[in-house]
């Protein structure tokens, strides 16, 4: 669909500088922007690999294990329906936690690793149960409390201060964990109610 979208945005846009005898200016600005990207990549290389670097070290001294002892409490509480000590837990937990810290290379294969531990625990195979949502809510939402990937961005881009955006981050991306669990927690309320019965 996005595809279509981007498709209607091209023709629409192309269509319009012709109509109005601008079309030039439409080539050199698709010149221009993928000059500034290709730049701007270059420019990632560098600050990529130091925040990753960082945050592989931290995964390597235990700071992730750390948060998964944390954390773990309030994952059980998330998903009561799963196993307290089933493999599906600590997925999750490496997840979540993997995500906190801004390690984006580790949370793909974690939550892949967890999804497919809350399939096997799924009765009905071609419907998604309540725990596979509400990871997908907490994958969704992202809770992070180091934004690598932004604070890379924004230093590529020239920021005079890069990383004044993390408490900002951390707000916002905890408000929207919240609505997303609660948004949850109500769906699947609702998913219980037994349907009503027609009259007649």
């Amino acid at each position: 669909m996005i595809n279509i979208v981007w498709l209607v945005f091209l023709v629409s846009g192309i269509c319009y500088g012709g109509w109005n005898g601008r079309i030039e200016f439409i080539t050199q600005s698709a010149i221009s922007a993928a000059e500034g990207a290709v730049a701007l990549s270059f420019k990632l290389i560098g600050v990529m690999c130091l925040w990753l670097g960082i945050l592989k070290i931290a995964e390597k001294a235990g700071i992730v294990n750390f948060f998964s002892w944390l954390i773990g409490p309030i994952i059980r509480c998330l998903f009561p329906s799963v196993p307290k000590n089933h493999p599906a837990i600590g997925a999750i937990t490496m997840t979540v936690s993997a995500n906190m810290l801004g390690l984006g290379n580790a949370v793909t294969p974690f939550g892949i690793k967890a999804m497919q531990e809350l399939k096997r625990l799924n009765q009905d195979k071609d419907t998604a149960s309540a725990a596979m949502c509400t990871l997908l809510a907490l994958c969704t939402t992202g809770f992070t409390l180091v934004p690598a990937t932004i604070i890379a961005i924004r230093s590529a881009a020239g920021s005079t201060n890069p990383a004044e955006i993390v408490g900002t981050t951390l707000i916002v991306s905890l408000l929207a964990t919240i609505i997303a669990l609660l948004a949850d927690r109500i769906c699947q309320l609702f998913s219980k109610r037994p349907a009503r019965r027609r009259p007649g």
